[in-house]
């Protein structure tokens, strides 16, 4: 149907967005809102891996979700805290409702980026507080997800080795667990699926299939929370 002409005399600019809606509805409408704003925190599994496969299962579920990666390739838990302190305002204008935190393989290392216990601890107790302070766009508090780490296999190349994977469980993911305990957060459990699969961790990296199975462990844990 043609659209009816304008009267005389009637405002140009007006005129010209009236015709356009008119000519292409669909186009002037406006995107329907994001259901839920999500933050995904952490290094290289979560830099290269994640993010964007937990973006497609939540389309899945008709979940509206706007994934931001803010994933830090080859972070420690300090190099990630000094990031965050010089990006707050960066981070804090997504107003997310859910932070998804995965930090400590890069601490395990065996160079100079190896990281002791109490330092980790000491590191991670900063970055949660820091994302206490992150609101999402209702003005209520975000909720933060803190993951335990995936295995380091024991024949990971250097700047892995057989102390990293030991450290991965009596050090790295019990503080973690104290940590989630503590601040009475939502802990993820990213450490046993890839236990049951280790063909899919065939190094620090886990396969495509691995970092499925990690958005699927994030999917899992989130969805209880999701307006469906």
């Amino acid at each position: 149907m043609r659209p009816r002409p304008l009267p005389r005399g009637f405002p140009f600019p007006l005129a010209v967005l009236l015709l356009a809606a008119a000519l292409f509805p669909h186009a002037c409408a406006s995107p329907p809102p994001d259901n839920v704003v999500i933050l995904c925190a952490g290094d290289s599994l979560t830099e290269t891996g994640f993010p964007r496969r937990l973006k497609r299962l939540l389309e899945r579920d008709g979940v509206r979700a706007r994934v931001l990666n803010y994933g830090r390739s080859g972070n420690t838990s300090g190099e990630y805290l000094r990031f965050l302190e010089g990006a707050y305002g960066r981070l804090e204008e997504g107003k997310p409702d859910f932070i998804l935190l995965q930090l400590g393989t890069n601490d395990v290392r065996l160079d100079g980026d190896r990281t002791e216990a109490g330092v980790f601890e000491e590191n991670m107790r900063r970055i949660l507080a820091i994302f206490s302070g992150f609101k999402n766009r209702r003005g209520a508090p975000a909720r933060v997800f803190l993951a335990l780490i995936p295995p380091v296999p024991p024949t990971a190349g250097y700047p892995f080795g057989p102390e990293s994977s030991v450290r991965v469980v009596e050090e790295i993911n019990p503080i973690l667990r104290r940590l989630a305990d503590k601040h009475r957060l939502v802990l993820v459990d990213n450490y046993t699926p890839l236990v049951e699969a280790p063909e899919l961790l065939p190094d620090v990296h886990p396969t495509d299939e691995g970092y499925r199975l990690l958005a699927a462990s994030w999917h899992a844990a989130l969805k209880p929370h999701l307006p469906l």
